[in-house]
């Protein structure tokens, strides 16, 4: 009976060996693929484009000077109407022509002008904005400006307020490709680096999807634009 029991009792701990073994290779095999998980690679993905801006916004600014108020309104409303007809003449339509009310100033008003140095008393300016999705007539119509100084008009040199601007609205339309041009680029990468290191690409861990910036190809052609994002995406590798 004894011998029996030592029998049974051998045989379970021969079991139980057995088990905390298996047990620790299935630990030591579990440890070794999280492992292997923990193992990745991080690269970015660029994607650029270049672009014609689609619309204009196109100041047109004149100053003028009289000792006459009234005077000085008439030659404003008289120098207005003349612009807007040449604006209308090189194809813009009303929808697309604004005139602001001018910003007139009384010199002798201001405390700290001598009245006897000033030649006119007031002196004004206005402003004619052209919004338009037509950039090739806005650019065209600047190089006929000249024609204006035949009515005696003096048009301001462009700064930061009159600046003409060029703009790019059509960013949904090329979004798609581009994402998927950037995140193209990104594997590619990701392909080579894996590659090097002797391991394998797997799936990715985690995409992060830049900003996209619209900016000018260069001072001397605003109106084409260049636009960029960049992707950063996370791999996994394994052997």
């Amino acid at each position: 009976m004894s011998d029996k029991k030592t029998g049974e009792a051998f045989i379970l701990g021969m079991l139980l060996c057995i088990g905390l073994v298996a047990l620790g290779l299935f630990i030591s095999s579990s440890i070794t693929k999280v492992k292997a998980l923990d193992r990745t690679v991080t690269v970015k993905g660029l994607s650029e484009r270049e672009v014609p801006a689609n619309k204009a916004i196109w100041p047109i600014k004149f100053s003028e000077a009289d000792n006459d108020l009234s005077n000085l309104s008439s030659v404003l409303q008289t120098k207005t109407s003349l612009i807007t007809e040449f604006l209308r003449k090189n194809g813009f339509n009303e929808n697309e022509i604004s005139v602001s009310a001018p910003a007139i100033l009384d010199r002798q008003a201001q405390g700290y002008v001598d009245p006897n140095k000033v030649k006119f008393r007031y002196s004004a300016n206005s402003t004619i904005t052209v919004y338009t999705e037509d950039v090739d007539s806005v650019r065209n119509t600047m190089k006929k400006l000249v024609d204006l100084g035949k009515h005696g008009i003096a048009i301001a040199g462009q700064d930061y307020q009159t600046k003409t601007e060029y703009l790019f609205t059509k960013l949904i339309d090329i979004k798609p490709e581009m994402v998927a041009e950037a995140t193209k680029n990104a594997r590619e990468v990701a392909m080579k680096f894996a590659m090097d290191s002797n391991s394998k690409l797997g799936k990715i861990k985690r995409a992060s999807q830049g900003q996209f910036s619209i900016r000018d190809r260069d001072s001397n052609t605003p109106y084409i634009k260049k636009v960029r994002v960049v992707s950063t995406l996370e791999y996994y590798l394994s052997d």
